[in-house]
């Protein structure tokens, strides 16, 4: 069980979710942390670049996600992203954080998360 983490966290982008139809003309800020278990043991020393993640690819494959595809639920945007990552970048876990900040609801909160966590 790989014990070493690489995170991205508080990636931002513009989206269209949600359920109401305001969501889904007017768009809003979404913010998602992704982080992906791996062995980073000897690195240091070797700089074998084939056992590390390309992250900017993790950002870009998260990106055309939340600013290319439309989903009614939090979750189901979370799901996606998981589901990406694993499929393109060939990952055995993963956790996907996904925050909407601005959510249109009657209360006051730093904002709703889901989290969803593949392979473990």
């Amino acid at each position: 069980m790989p014990t070493d983490v690489l995170r991205i966290r508080n990636m931002r982008f513009y989206g269209y979710h949600g359920l109401f139809p305001e969501e889904g003309k007017l768009g809003q800020r979404f913010e998602v942390d992704v982080e992906i278990p791996g062995d980073f043991a000897g690195l240091s020393e070797e700089g074998d670049e084939g056992r590390t993640v390309n992250y900017p690819e993790v950002c870009a494959l998260t990106e055309a996600v939340v600013t290319g595809e439309r989903f009614g639920l939090v979750e189901g945007l979370a799901d996606r992203i998981a589901s990406v990552l694993v499929e393109r970048l060939g990952l055995e876990q993963v956790v996907v954080r996904v925050r909407k900040p601005d959510a249109p609801v009657p209360a006051h909160f730093d904002g709703i998360e889901v989290e969803v966590r593949r392979g473990f």
